[in-house]
């Protein structure tokens, strides 16, 4: 896979695609990533890539010229996911992570100041992604993290390949608790089960954990995760047994 961004700043990326999992990837080939500050693509004779917005405002708006080149310029697929980091965007999920891990090439705009010409969204983009409902500076901050979520789930990336697949989320429901050595920190214990080498004693709590603590904390997913009926009836009752001590 190969990554690019689009941004006046590129220095903002130096230490975190070359750091930890990302960087690791890149040295091994398995994805590569390319940063291009797309002010250098400006027809601008005072290289400048925003200009006012038409009928009045406040803040300045990024012209589509210098944008439209460098996609052209970089693009390697011949139709690569052009994406826009936007708080108007399809939030990101897991699921939206996995369908882009599947692409040969992801481009990521990332715009600074009002926002951008409308052209860019309805001509140029083909997705419209946000990691929330609050407003940054800029794209950047988004676009890596959605890299970064990207990147972790292409073969060979992490050193367990379990471990993508029973990530929070993936499954459909939150994941479930972890311990460690020693079995007892500070009167701590880790539960006997999990201590027991019984694996599939060990696989049913982790699955009862998973759907507690999705239940407490997401309770909303429950409602789409593949769930047996007896699952779903054990979480319906969960349901209503954290419901009830709350009104206590």
């Amino acid at each position: 896979m190969k990554i690019d961004f689009l941004t006046l700043f590129p220095e903002m990326f130096t230490g975190v695609l070359s750091s930890s999992i990302l960087g690791q990837a890149q040295a091994d080939g398995r994805i590569t990533f390319q940063v291009t500050d797309f002010r250098s693509y400006t027809e601008n004779k005072h290289n400048k890539v925003d200009d006012y917005p038409y009928g009045g405002g406040a803040g300045m708006v990024l012209t589509p010229q210098p944008l439209f080149d460098a996609v052209d310029d970089i693009k390697q697929a011949d139709e690569p996911r052009v994406i826009l980091m936007c708080p108007q965007g399809e939030p990101l999920t897991q699921s939206k992570a996995e369908e882009l891990s599947t692409e040969d090439q992801l481009i990521f705009v990332c715009g600074h100041y009002e926002g951008y010409d409308e052209r860019i969204r309805t001509h140029l983009v083909t997705d419209e992604l946000s990691i929330g409902d609050f407003v940054l500076t800029g794209g950047e901050l988004p676009a890596m993290v959605t890299a970064d979520s990207v990147t972790r789930l292409l073969p060979g990336v992490l050193g367990n390949e379990a471990s993508a697949v029973e990530d929070s989320f993936s499954t459909g429901l939150l994941e479930h608790p972890h311990y460690t050595r020693p079995a007892d920190f500070r009167g701590m214990e880790v539960p006997e089960v999990l201590r027991s080498g019984h694996h599939a004693r060990i696989e049913a709590w982790r699955r009862e954990e998973a759907i507690k603590r999705t239940a407490e904390r997401r309770p909303e997913l429950l409602e789409s995760a593949a769930l047996s009926e007896h699952e779903r009836t054990w979480a319906a009752d969960y349901l209503e047994k954290i419901r009830a001590e709350k009104n206590e």
